[in-house]
């Protein structure tokens, strides 16, 4: 059974592989820097919230939840998700997200908003689809893959 919770200090270096993992693959997060140990502590303190994945008492996911922007817009939050790879295929992605609408909604924010889902992300389309995210549109070549290629990328939202 998959528990999702708050992280904690001690639970950092595996937070900061698996999220390192997806920085690396180049094909999900805007972000090419790769997390040590200080930046990790820094960057996951830094959220709203940071919920981990534990499966058999092992971190096999997180999330980070966190404004969009700000003042008038403030209300509007975003998020980021990561499952560790030998991992996937087992509905931890689905877990985190249904657990950080929750925790969306009891921090106060209105709209949970993905900026940049890219278009060939099928499995995280069709999970956002799922649990009922709208798709605002495409920005053609609004992502540069790994490879150097620019790829169609999809904003969602889901009212909280």
């Amino acid at each position: 059974m998959i528990e999702i919770r708050e992280f904690k200090k001690e639970d950092i270096s595996r937070m900061i592989y698996i999220w390192n993992e997806v920085v690396e693959e180049g094909i999900a997060f805007p972000q090419e820097d790769l997390l040590d140990e200080q930046s990790g502590l820094e960057f996951f303190a830094g959220q709203s919230f940071t919920g981990v994945a534990v499966e058999d008492e092992e971190i096999v996911g997180l999330y980070i939840l966190h404004p969009n922007n700000v003042g008038r817009c403030g209300h509007i939050c975003n998020a980021s998700y990561a499952v560790n790879s030998s991992c996937r295929g087992k509905h931890i992605g689905e877990a985190l997200v249904k657990d950080c609408l929750m925790k969306a909604k009891e921090i106060g924010f209105r709209v949970l908003q993905f900026n940049a889902v890219v278009e060939s992300n099928v499995h995280a389309r069709h999970l956002y689809e799922r649990l009922g995210f709208k798709q605002l549109g495409t920005i053609p070549g609004g992502f540069r893959m790994k490879d150097g290629h620019y790829e169609n990328i999809c904003p969602y939202y889901h009212e909280l």
